[in-house]
């Protein structure tokens, strides 16, 4: 038994958890667009830029994803296609909504929006992202589907670091410090 001691004397602790609820998992990542089996140019990554950071358990991020990193450890890498149910959804045809500007989270100074611009909408879920189809004076048109719903989405996917979350971070359900707060 003495040699597997001094194996994991040798190993930074935290190398060796496992991804499973109230982590939190830092990845990089890239995604895009598979289309009739062939894929789209990237649409997002993050490579180069600091690791994405979720807490894991508590469905921020998509649930194809969630499902995948389950059991997952730093280093990992996943390649992974997921449907638009496992996704963003399927996109909804009831889903534009005439919405007053001042219900909008505009930059400071933004007066007027475009179209085609995203949006975020203070709902009663929450802020929610949306998508303008038309503007005009007081209102906008938007589409709250989500930017990716009805898309089958490719990820390739590399785990960078996992470690236990605090109290705090479970109790409010999301990461704090670093990386943490991103919507």
């Amino acid at each position: 038994m003495t040699d597997v001691v001094t194996e994991q004397a040798a190993s930074p602790a935290s190398g060796d958890m496992i991804i499973a609820d109230d982590c939190v998992v830092a990845f990089h990542y890239r995604m895009c667009e598979m289309k009739n089996g062939e894929k789209s140019g990237w649409i997002e990554e993050s490579t180069g830029r600091e690791p994405l950071m979720y807490l894991h358990g508590h469905a921020n991020v998509i649930s194809g994803l969630e499902a995948a990193m389950t059991g997952k450890k730093a280093g990992d890498k996943i390649s992974i296609t997921l449907e638009p149910e496992q996704a963003y959804g399927p996109r909804r045809s009831n889903s534009f909504q005439r919405v007053p500007i001042k219900h909008l989270h505009l930059k400071p100074g933004q007066k007027q929006v475009q179209v085609g611009e995203i949006v975020a909408i203070q709902t009663s879920q929450g802020i929610r992202n949306a998508l303008v189809v038309k503007a005009g004076r007081f209102n906008v048109d938007v589409d709250t589907n989500h930017p990716y719903a009805g898309r089958t989405l490719h990820y390739e996917i590399e785990v960078a670091s996992v470690r236990a979350a605090s109290a705090e971070e479970i109790s409010h359900r999301h990461v704090h410090g670093p990386g943490g707060h991103h919507h």
